[in-house]
């Protein structure tokens, strides 16, 4: 954990220099200005901190530890979770990329361009044969998947997924999710289709250098983050405690996290100007990782989301693929917590907290998934 990082943003009693606790870095150095609205020094938060940091930190408490179903509440082995995850799960307008070409759905068409390829097939009125004869021509397999598989897409468009006759959920933690996905049948083209183009604008050299994982490889990468995001940042607990002061003390009232805030993309992260990360920064950037190459150049083609645990004020990240078997698409998932890995392994609370990078579990709730973060 990056400890540093924590003792620059929040002096601990005896540091040199804490009882100013460097007041002046706000408003242009005068420790009393307000910048024209209701604003508080940093020397101000960290005496609200201190003050009323009991309450808070007892509601926070409560908030990671009660309602996983041991008292209250129920856990995602428990939840009916395939309603969760298809609330909000279907294809969109998107494009990506295929051996060199462009790959757009829109409106139900699927148009392929580049290196002298300017094609395009209505994927609701073509039949698999014709998708067959187009894609001889190229000489790859692409327009027969997406064919195949567009009616039972479509489907999920107007209803929840996990309503759909021919669409069947699987859950497990990630490593069979892994296994399961790359000795199936899996369908790069409905991943893509299912993926959203917000978090894709990393290049796969900075999720390389920052995993130390080939980003074609999703199973590396999921592990690859655990460390990198170790040995890069932590989880951001002055700005944690800050809003827990806020939110459950002071009732939004002050604006008490603005001034533990910094960058959190991967370039401020390499760079050391990120100085901590929220549970849902995780999810953004492993999302990212994740996207950075098209679904047709992984070796398990995946698709991520953020997870909102409303009970608990949390985020973490959902990975889905998409398998053919038969007449249906089965969509496989599982989940991870860059939170856990990186808080609760460092703190060694495991056993209290979680259980590092793993998040089908006990431990872990879902109120919302959102497929396009």
């Amino acid at each position: 954990m990056n400890w540093d990082s924590v003792r620059e943003r929040l002096p601990l009693a005896g540091d040199e220099g804490s009882d100013d606790g460097g007041a002046a870095d706000v408003a242009g150095g005068d420790p009393d200005a307000t910048g024209g609205g209701t604003r508080v020094t940093r020397r101000r938060a960290l005496t609200a901190l201190g003050t009323v940091g009991f309450a808070g930190g007892a509601k926070a408490l409560d908030n990671v530890v009660v309602g996983y179903g041991v008292l209250e509440g129920t856990n995602l082995l428990d939840q009916d979770l395939a309603t969760v995850v298809g609330e909000r799960l279907r294809p969109r307008r998107t494009w990506t990329s295929v051996r060199g070409h462009e790959l757009v759905f829109a409106d139900g068409v699927a148009f392929l361009e580049g290196d002298g390829v300017d094609e395009s097939l209505d994927l609701a009125t073509a039949t698999r044969a014709d998708a067959r004869t187009l894609d001889d021509q190229l000489g790859f397999e692409l327009f027969e998947p997406l064919v195949a598989d567009h009616e039972l897409l479509t489907a999920m468009v107007d209803e929840n997924a996990a309503d759909v006759d021919g669409v069947r959920f699987e859950f497990s933690t990630y490593e069979p999710f892994f296994e399961r996905v790359r000795e199936g049948n899996a369908r790069p083209g409905a991943v893509a289709r299912l993926r959203e183009n917000r978090y894709t604008d990393v290049e796969p050299a900075t999720v390389e250098a920052f995993a130390d994982a080939d980003p074609r490889d999703p199973k590396a990468v999921v592990d690859g983050l655990v460390p990198a995001f170790r040995g890069h940042t932590s989880y951001d607990i002055p700005r944690y405690a800050a809003g827990s002061v806020e939110d459950n003390v002071l009732l939004g009232s002050v604006d008490l996290r603005q001034h533990f805030e910094s960058p959190t993309d991967f370039e401020a992260l390499e760079d050391g100007r990120n100085s901590g990360m929220f549970c849902y920064e995780f999810v953004y950037r492993s999302v990212e990782a994740l996207h950075s190459v098209p679904a047709y150049d992984q070796t398990t083609p995946v698709f991520g989301g953020r997870v909102h645990d409303e009970r608990h004020k949390h985020a973490y990240t959902a990975i889905g693929s998409v398998l053919r078997e038969g007449s249906e698409l089965v969509i496989p998932m599982t989940f991870v917590d860059y939170t856990h890995s990186t808080l609760y392994d460092d703190l060694m609370l495991r056993g209290v907290m979680g259980r590092g990078l793993e998040a089908y579990n006990d431990r872990h709730r879902a109120t919302d998934i959102y497929w396009n973060n």
